[in-house]
């Protein structure tokens, strides 16, 4: 009997099994940086953007990385679980906070994914900051859908076209029915507006709409990031928020720009947008110079 109970642990250990209880397991991945939301797929958190994650019983699958050092930690705890190869990592854009850590992932995983846009950008910024050697490109890109099944789930990327970044990709979880949507939100938090990377705030409107429209009302988003007091996951509602954020932006701004105040006394002037004081924090005055760029 000793002998079957270790054949069984480590059988369990080398196929990613999990030797717990499913309510142990709940409580153990929703202590400390890791999240279990349902169907073993989940978020983590620690700096930089979220991080998603499907770990189930004959597959593995990350999304977005952090930086190096957070992306050591996450692994640390996957580890915990299981000791198979990571079957897919996707990156939904190419910022630094949501692909630095791909680097951790060097050996480890069977393919990147990634908008062909977002490979581009991933490039173009490593090498203007002399950082090629500590990058993992992705070696898998799509155009404007991608999807592969894993174990029990399958997982698609979907490119609705340019808002935050030109590159940026909805990962949909399809038997969770959870998607990542990585900074196309910013939950109730002012957005960065990569105008370098050919972002849109008109088209990011859009954007947002395509998603509502494409997802159901049981779909639960990961976001990419959230002021402190709101949570990195959410519904539709957070979506049109969002989107109220970003129309409320450009009318500010288009009136602005009517009216003849130039974008340094607008910046001077303005604490919130009128219409969306949800969001608040720093960083308006990027939000405005993004508009300004838009619109002039």
């Amino acid at each position: 009997m000793h002998s079957r109970r270790s054949f069984l642990k480590k059988g369990a250990l080398a196929a990613g099994l999990f030797a717990v209880p499913p309510a142990t397991w709940l409580e153990q991945f929703t202590a400390g940086n890791m999240h279990l939301i349902r169907n073993n797929v989940g978020y983590f958190t620690e700096s930089g953007g979220t991080i998603g994650w499907y770990i189930g019983k004959a597959g593995i699958v990350v999304v977005d990385t952090q930086f190096p050092a957070q992306a050591g930690h996450f692994i640390e705890q996957v580890r915990e679980k299981s000791d198979r190869r990571i079957d897919l990592l996707l990156n939904t854009h190419h910022h630094g906070d949501h692909t630095g850590g791909n680097i951790a992932f060097k050996g480890m995983v069977e393919k990147v994914v990634a908008h062909a846009n977002s490979r581009t950008n991933q490039e173009q910024a490593a090498i203007a900051r002399k950082t090629e050697a500590q990058q993992l490109y992705p070696d898998t890109t799509y155009e404007t859908r991608w999807s592969q099944k894993v174990d029990e789930e399958t997982i698609t990327a979907h490119y609705f076209g340019p808002a935050h970044t030109n590159g940026d990709s909805v990962v949909h979880f399809e038997q969770a029915n959870i998607a990542h949507v990585g900074d196309l939100m910013f939950n109730r938090r002012f957005p960065y507006i990569d105008k370098t990377a050919g972002a849109s705030i008109e088209n990011w409107i859009d954007v947002l709409q395509q998603i509502r429209k494409t997802f159901d009302q049981d779909t639960r988003f990961v976001f990419g990031h959230a002021a402190e007091q709101y949570a990195v996951t959410g519904g539709k509602e957070d979506l049109a928020a969002m989107q109220n954020y970003l129309n409320k932006l450009l009318t500010y701004v288009k009136k602005a720009i009517k009216d003849g105040i130039d974008e340094k006394s607008l910046i001077e002037k303005t604490k919130l947008i009128p219409g969306a004081e949800e969001w608040t924090g720093q960083g308006v005055e990027r939000s405005i110079s993004a508009a300004y760029i838009e619109l002039k």
